[in-house]
């Protein structure tokens, strides 16, 4: 039940195959395999802590570290470099790493050195030499694989514990829902501490033994200039990144031509950008869902069975339910509650957490997503909000995305956020922040008119106000909380 000797056995079993292609180069699975053993080498000289950190750009250079860290026995922890020095050196301080993994670049980029751990510089070792064999680490099914720390939303981040038969399960799961192949060559546009970006574009492809094709930066045009070179098949991303791309200029439908597959995730897809798609490119982007508590994936829409609006059904060894908000009773089709999950790939539980991990699961054994849903009639899943976003406006329930999806189809607005304003005769009432496209105005007057016209009375924003940049998360996420902190 390893997570890392399926990859092993792919690597030498098709050993001159390309498993990575990024900014410094082409590489061959052999070279990845005899990479990671080096450093699986080093790392064992140097660190005697049952976890690893591994802070470095989406590149090679993350699942050589990744797989360096299962063969040498470790906890690999990656690190999201793009938090602020005190919240990063929390969770090192938090999971006590005695040793990261990580690069001179990078450690130019922070500007600043973690503390209390040592540093292995990957550039500055030589992985090319022949290592010594030593059998790799051998790991049971409910052996802690990675520690992927939540963005921290609420308080500080919380470490999510997924096992080795956790990342396991949803490798398996994702293919046999999707089946991928060793023929697909995917773009990589998503950072590898994402719990998306670490299964689904590095662990999938490594084990299946196609190709992925790394950007360490989304940059819309230079994405464009990659779809252009290397031809991939398969671009798994987030909203938001899709719709960056729908504002590159010259970018055009011949460009996207070998693109069979687009996967949009990590949060709803806005209609506005999957009918921009179609409209430009003629590519429908087919909706996934899941959460970093479950490994990532939990449903993926697949082609051939394509639903607007839906994430798709859940894939093989899912359980899931929908309940009511306010009695916890489970709900029937067509009927909108929380969605609650159960599989062999929800995660373990919250990294010395003991009460937060009794509080995520229902006296049923479901993972409590906080989001909400409903399930049609026949199985497919439609999220529709977050529970903790949710607005109660004259006693009705809101959820923003409802009133974003029609600002969002706005011709003037590029993207929008809605949060809830404290009003005291309603209790709240929603408040929009939009961000205009480039070259364009925003008329807030006639933005608030234009949701009059699609939106029942009380769900209109009682004001809108126009960003020049709306506050984004490191994947590019509209950052509700940040926008509270603006009301």
């Amino acid at each position: 039940m390893s997570v890392h000797w399926p990859i092993i056995r792919t690597c030498l079993r098709r050993p001159l195959g390309t498993a990575v292609v990024d900014d410094t180069g082409v590489y061959k699975r052999i070279q990845v395999l005899v990479a990671a053993a080096n450093l699986a080498e080093d790392l064992a000289r140097v660190s005697s802590s049952r976890t690893v950190g591994v802070m470095l750009p989406s590149s090679a250079a993350f699942p050589i570290a990744a797989l360096a860290g299962w063969m040498a026995g470790r906890v690999v922890v990656p690190l999201n470099f793009l938090l602020k020095q005190d919240e990063l050196q929390y969770v090192i301080d938090d999971c006590k790493p005695d040793t990261i993994i990580t690069a001179t670049p990078m450690l130019e980029y922070l500007g600043y050195r973690p503390q209390r751990a040592n540093l292995i510089e990957m550039n500055k070792l030589t992985l090319k030499r022949v290592p010594e064999w030593n059998i790799p680490a051998q790991a049971k099914g409910d052996d802690l694989a990675v520690l992927l720390y939540t963005s921290g939303t609420s308080g500080k981040p919380k470490g999510v514990m997924l096992t080795h038969g956790n990342l396991s399960a949803n490798v398996a799961q994702c293919r046999r829902h999707i089946d991928f192949t060793s023929k697909e060559k995917m773009l990589g546009v998503l950072p590898q501490f994402h719990s998306f970006g670490l299964t689904v574009l590095t662990l999938l492809p490594l084990t299946v033994g196609c190709t992925v094709v790394y950007a360490p930066r989304f940059v819309p045009q230079r994405i464009v200039r990659l779809i252009r070179e290397h031809r991939p098949s398969v671009v798994i991303a987030i909203p938001s990144m899709y719709n960056a791309l729908l504002h590159v200029k010259d970018a055009s439908p011949a460009d996207m031509a070998s693109l069979a597959f687009c996967v949009s995730g990590g949060e709803p897809l806005p209609q506005a950008v999957a009918d921009g798609f179609m409209e430009r490119f003629n590519i429908r982007i087919n909706e996934g869902y899941g959460l970093t508590e479950t490994s990532s994936t939990a449903s993926w829409c697949r082609p051939q069975d394509y639903r607007r609006g839906s994430v798709g059904t859940m894939l093989s060894g899912m359980d899931a339910h929908i309940v009511d908000i306010e009695s916890g009773r489970l709900l029937g089709p067509n009927a909108d509650g929380e969605v609650r999950l159960r599989g062999p790939n929800v995660m373990q539980g919250y990294f010395n957490l003991p009460a937060e991990t009794a509080a995520a699961f229902d006296e049923r054994g479901y993972f409590r997503t906080g989001d909400i849903g409903r399930f049609d009639d026949d199985g497919h899943l439609y999220i529709t909000g977050r529970l903790k976003d949710m607005l109660i406006i004259g006693g009705e329930n809101v959820f923003p995305r409802e009133i974003e999806e029609v600002l969002n189809a706005h011709p003037a607005v590029r993207d929008s956020g809605v949060v809830g304003l404290k009003d005291p005769m309603r209790g709240e009432v929603p408040l929009a922040f939009v961000q205009a496209k480039e070259g364009m105005t925003i008329d807030p007057a006639q933005a608030v008119s234009y949701c009059r016209g699609k939106l029942a009375g009380y769900k209109v924003p009682a004001e809108v106000r126009v960003l020049a940049e709306m506050p984004r998360g490191p994947t590019g996420k509209v950052l509700r909380r940040e926008l509270r902190k603006m009301v």
